[in-house]
């Protein structure tokens, strides 16, 4: 399964005073498996992006295709498709409604028509890979943290078992402790299931640490495609789109720059201390 992208345009309001050019010409293709990182200041166009993904969006022009087939075509079946391209929204614990954490993670399966006991199986496992212990299962949702809320918010798009799971940040208003554990179940969760992953985040150490690819949103246009560490190596340019590296990044260019032998595209605190002593040890 993959998603592409060929040439597409959005803009909002078109034809009146209000008109904003929010895509331009984005072309791109996720293929089964990855775990892509999607960056941009506010405003780039990241979560106008990721909605075209499924289909919540339709584009001005250009076309989107999930595994070779025009999701705009006639007769496609857009709802089907958002079973296998899950979005988590930024803030997801506002989508949670039912009377308890069970309930509400069992809704999806529901509406994809499976049986009372499928359901039941799905929204435990999802749970259960997600972090979510099992004595939460029966209290409402509402009276969780905000943590475990995010937590259960995710369960409830994976208990539809996606092929692709797109996040917008899924870590916002989170604390550090709480960040490093929802985005290391996810990673765990790319690393068991395979699923493909998109992660929409403001945080350059997040994407730096997690991701393989990483997508550079600027004014609706795609800035770069590449490895994080490749991107980082255009440290200058992403400042002038109101973006920063990893602090690492500057680092270890500093150190580079005032002669020690140091891997400047060590972008993560290991990578960092890797590095710095391997070069303390040559000289």
């Amino acid at each position: 399964m993959s998603l592409k992208l060929d040439h597409v345009y959005y803009t909002y309001s078109e034809g009146t005073a209000y008109q904003m050019h929010a895509l331009k010409d984005v072309s791109l293709e996720i293929p089964d498996g990855q775990f892509v990182g999607i960056i941009g200041h506010t405003g780039s166009g990241k979560s106008t992006l990721i909605q075209h993904f499924n289909a919540l969006m339709k584009p001005s022009s250009g076309t989107v295709s999930w595994n070779g087939e025009d999701i705009w075509g006639e007769g496609y079946d857009r709802r089907k498709l958002r079973f296998h391209v899950g979005l988590v929204f930024q803030y997801p614990e506002y989508q949670l409604f039912e009377e308890d954490v069970l309930t509400d993670v069992k809704f999806g399966p529901k509406n994809q028509g499976l049986s009372p006991e499928e359901q039941e199986a799905r929204a435990v496992e999802a749970l259960k890979l997600t972090g979510v212990p099992e004595d939460l299962f029966k209290k409402s949702p509402f009276d969780l943290s905000g943590g475990q809320k995010r937590r259960v918010a995710i369960a409830g798009v994976l208990a539809m078992n996606p092929d692709m799971l797109v996040l917008d940040e899924p870590t916002a208003g989170l604390d550090p402790k709480g960040r490093d554990e929802i985005l290391d179940q996810i990673s765990s969760l790319h690393e068991q299931r395979g699923i493909t992953v998109v992660l929409v985040s403001h945080s350059m150490e997040d994407v730096a640490r997690y991701v393989k690819r990483l997508i550079v949103m600027n004014r609706g246009e795609k800035a770069f495609d590449d490895t994080p560490e490749n991107v980082f190596d255009h440290y200058l340019e992403l400042e002038q789109m109101g973006l920063a590296a990893p602090q690492m990044t500057y680092l270890m260019h500093e150190l580079r720059e005032n002669g020690l032998e140091v891997d400047v595209h060590a972008d993560t605190v290991e990578e960092a201390e890797q590095s710095i002593l391997a070069a303390l040890g040559r000289s």
